[in-house]
């Protein structure tokens, strides 16, 4: 019996997902709770086990495609006396009811490792139906629009028949000699005019031709890639000077004739598409403000060093950005609004008296933010061990969704790629984010003489619905003092 297995939603409420990459293909013998697919939802990596056992008949979507939550993925053909789950009594039902067009679904799924499926529990956007065949034939740049619902009877091409009951457009005048659009003289009326596929339209609109001056090659006249290609390389020839022009100066233009692409386009999937409308939705609801605090941190970088040496952080990576974390969650105690978040729909501030810190992590995919979970309560050691855990997971690209979720308040360590400070943008939920810069030697004053000491800068961005300014700079006032003395994370503490 074939199975199809559904794109589920993973208990993040996704409504579409990216495939990663398959571990089996069509032949391959499956069993229940098997890995068979990585997708990737918004931020994170996700495995998907197989809820059938069999074999794999059809791979229903390719490897780097978007699909819908509740889309066919794989098709699996399960021996009616193998191990899966037996239907729900009721009679058979006809063989028009298995097709993916049925509205009835198929019998219950098992329960998956980490998800459960929930046939019908998603919708489908509806599609937008694409546009006739006549009518995406634009009108000449010669002549107005026609009235009505047809384009000028030159937009079609010889030999297309029009629906039945259909009135054939009126001809079109022909224009004076002196009114062709440039690069129509000698063509015939309607041949190859604007006709094309969307594809080569797009490289068209990319490379500047105008699809209304070209002659199509194509069937029916239509205009292809090659002609398209052609027309630029030859725009491009004009364009170049007739004297020669310097050796030591080479015209970037020439450089383009010889094959080289003008701009690359990169789709906008999974995590780069997540953190795009994340930042646009922060940047645009919360009022942000950024207030920055240079601080000698000489003192920090000995106890980094001391610490290291210790024995409860044997084979644990410790820097200074523990500190700064610990640090930040003893303000965070002495200041509790600014653990909070804005509640618009109830018009309300809530304090959160957990903080899970997140830790923003540049991964292979794109920026993750993991968060440690009740990271108030964990000791130094456990602290760094989490941290450690967590980026080298989110590097790795295996962060699951509960570790990206539920933060209340961020680090960015800017200062790994040699940058002194920022303006970062919150998390959508919190309330304020702290970037940590790169420490290097500066001339400082100590104790009225000038001498050269570790020195970074921190810089504290905050929803100003939330945090005044005030409160603000409390906590980067409180962060920057116990970095310059770290006595004062314990008497504090």
């Amino acid at each position: 019996m074939k199975k199809e297995f559904r794109l589920p939603d993973v208990g993040e409420g996704l409504t579409e997902a990216d495939i990663v990459s398959w571990h089996v293909k069509p032949g391959d013998t499956v069993t229940i709770n098997q890995i068979i697919v990585d997708i990737e939802t918004a931020k994170a990596v996700v495995e998907l086990p197989s809820p059938f056992a069999g074999t794999v008949t059809a791979l229903l979507v390719e490897a780097g495609q978007t699909v819908d939550v509740g889309t066919p993925i794989i098709a699996i053909d399960v021996p009616s006396a193998a191990g899966a789950e037996p239907e729900p009594a009721s009679p058979e039902k006809p063989p028009a009811a298995e097709k993916p067009t049925a509205k009835a679904p198929d019998a219950r799924q098992p329960v998956l490792v980490g998800y459960g499926v929930k046939p019908g529990s998603t919708s489908r956007r509806p599609r937008k139906k694409p546009p006739t065949r006549p009518a995406s034939y634009p009108a000449t740049p010669s002549a107005p629009p026609a009235s009505g619902p047809f384009p000028p009877a030159g937009s079609f091409p010889a030999g297309i028949k029009l629906p039945p009951g259909i009135p054939a457009p009126p001809a079109q005048p022909s224009a004076p000699d002196g009114g062709r659009p440039a690069g129509s003289a000698g063509r015939p009326p309607g041949a190859g005019r604007g006709l094309a596929k969307p594809p080569v339209r797009r490289l068209a609109r990319d490379l500047g031709v105008d699809l209304g001056g070209l002659t199509g090659s194509g069937p029916g006249g239509s205009v292809t890639r090659e002609d398209v290609a052609r027309a630029a390389d030859e725009a491009r020839t004009r364009s170049v000077p007739a004297q020669d022009a310097p050796d030591d100066q080479p015209h970037a233009v020439a450089g383009l004739s010889q094959g080289a692409a003008a701009e690359e386009r990169i789709p906008v999937r999974g995590v780069r598409k997540h953190t795009a409308a994340a930042m646009v939705a922060s940047a645009f609801t919360a009022p942000h403000v950024t207030e920055f605090l240079q601080v000698d941190v000489t003192e920090t970088m000995a106890a980094v060093r001391r610490a290291r040496d210790l024995p409860e952080f044997s084979g644990v990576k410790v820097s200074p950005l523990l500190f700064v974390a610990k640090a930040l969650l003893v303000a965070v105690r002495r200041h509790p609004m600014i653990n909070s978040s804005w509640d618009e729909s109830a018009q309300e501030i809530v304090v959160k008296r957990t903080v899970n810190l997140g830790i923003a992590v540049a991964a292979e995919r794109g920026l993750l933010v993991p968060n440690v979970k009740g990271a108030e309560a964990l000791p130094l050691a456990g602290l760094a061990q989490a941290i450690d855990e967590l980026a080298a997971t989110a590097r790795a690209g295996k962060s699951t969704p509960a570790d990206l979720a539920g933060g209340t308040i961020t680090i960015t360590n800017v200062g790994v790629f040699g940058v002194d400070a920022g303006t970062p943008i919150l998390m959508p939920g919190e309330a304020a984010i702290l970037a940590f810069g790169q420490v290097r030697d500066l001339p400082w004053v100590v104790d009225g003489e000038l001498a050269v000491r570790k020195v970074t800068t921190l810089s504290l961005s905050f929803d100003h619905r939330i945090v005044d300014g005030e409160l603000g700079s409390a906590v980067l006032r409180d962060v920057g003092s116990m970095l310059e003395d770290p006595i004062r994370m314990l008497a504090w503490s």
